[in-house]
């Protein structure tokens, strides 16, 4: 089984991850993971925050010349912020000055703060804040940049784009792979129409001078899957619901949607069901059409893998919106935090992350194996066995 734990805090002295399940002789591109960490901090409308940090990850187990070991990786990513926070965040108890303890008590309508102090009875709700904090997803990242990497060994790939933005366009819109894949690497939101990110960028310059945010919507795309992974017979081994919770998952993301999505309970059956058809060329069952985004019955059937993340804006304004004092019950403001004024392309690259260990999972789950060698083996017998069917 392939799975992850993270742990840290936004300004403590570093978030950590260990990633189990890799099978041995895996290469591991250490540069790689780095690149998918310098671009989730990527994106036009980012706060002060990325201006500290620049997220490089340390491998301190799991990896040797190269190569995975089939044990446990135990990845660490430096808070570069920590010097600035290493005694309001220090693990010794400390009697440290309350005026200078940044505690936080009006909680931020939206985010965790309050449900959360509520939950573990603390007075303090930076507690809650300091993890709940979209920071934690740089170590999802670095563990998806490893997922990517086992996936890619098997022909699989994965990519992620901006389709909406503060309702720019009206409607999401609707690309190829191609299309997707021909977005610039510096593309300020990720977004392949040009005209329509101008009006995005636009738009944040409105919101950044209100003092307000703005949510999205993101797609990420996943192709090159043999059709098989994941399962109809258990509820827990549906794909596509493995899928929906580990992007629901991404902070400040309220709605997940596969291939048609919502659209799919208002058309007629006739109208949204992918046609099957047979390649005789080929020899492979197709579907000219992708409505079901890659999954039929909680099973990948061959095509592309379409999912979309629903972002709401973040939570914490420089208008701050309306609050209530914990200690003292009376009105105030909500607390304000460094924040971005929107994040959405950081998100899809969450995604993509999040989307990689599920399939990566998957794949594990399929082939199994303790390593590469014998992973690629079963790989191999049952794409043969495909090719007879």
């Amino acid at each position: 089984m392939l799975r992850f734990t993270t742990a840290g805090e936004s300004h403590g002295r570093a978030l950590v991850a260990i990633v189990e399940g890799l099978p041995a002789g895996m290469p591991v591109d250490l540069s790689q993971i780095n690149h998918e960490l310098k671009r989730r901090q990527w994106g036009y409308g980012r706060g002060g925050r990325m201006k500290i940090e620049h997220d490089q990850v340390e491998i301190l187990s799991g990896v040797r010349h190269g190569l995975t070991l089939g044990s446990p990786l135990a990845l660490m990513i430096e808070n570069k912020d920590w010097q600035n926070w290493t005694e309001v965040m220090a693990v010794e108890p400390t009697d440290m000055d309350p005026e200078k303890s940044r505690r936080l008590k009006w909680p931020r309508p939206g985010h965790a703060d309050l449900a959360g102090g509520q939950k573990f009875g603390v007075r303090d709700l930076r507690n809650i804040l300091e993890r709940a904090s979209a920071r934690e997803t740089a170590a999802r990242v670095a563990c998806g940049a490893l997922a990517k990497q086992l996936l890619v060994a098997f022909g699989a790939e994965i990519r992620s784009h901006v389709i909406q933005l503060g309702g720019i366009p009206d409607m999401p819109l609707e690309l190829s792979w191609d299309q997707i894949d021909a977005i610039p690497e510096d593309a300020p939101l990720r977004c392949a129409d040009l005209k329509i990110q101008q009006r995005m960028i636009e738009s944040i310059d409105q919101r950044r001078e209100a003092g307000d945010t703005l949510g999205g919507v993101l797609e990420v795309v996943a192709r090159g899957l043999l059709p098989g992974l994941g399962s109809h017979t258990a509820w827990d081994l549906k794909l596509d619901g493995r899928l929906a919770q580990a992007v629901m998952s991404i902070p400040a993301i309220k709605a997940v949607a596969i291939g048609a999505g919502t659209e799919a309970s208002s058309l007629p059956g006739s109208e949204i069901h992918d046609e099957i058809a047979y390649n005789r060329e080929t020899k492979k069952f197709i579907r000219e059409t992708n409505r079901a985004g890659g999954l039929e019955g909680g099973v990948t059937n061959g095509e592309e893998v379409r999912i979309r993340g629903h972002m709401k804006p973040l939570s914490t304004l420089r208008r701050p919106l309306r609050s209530v004092d914990i200690d003292t019950k009376q009105d105030e403001p909500a607390g304000f935090e460094r924040s971005d004024i929107t994040a959405v392309p950081a998100a899809g690259v969450v995604a993509e992350s999040m989307v990689a260990l599920v399939l990566g999972a998957a794949m594990r789950d399929k082939f199994g194996g303790d390593s590469m060698g014998e992973m690629k083996r079963n790989f191999e017998g049952y794409r043969e066995q495909l090719r007879g069917y």
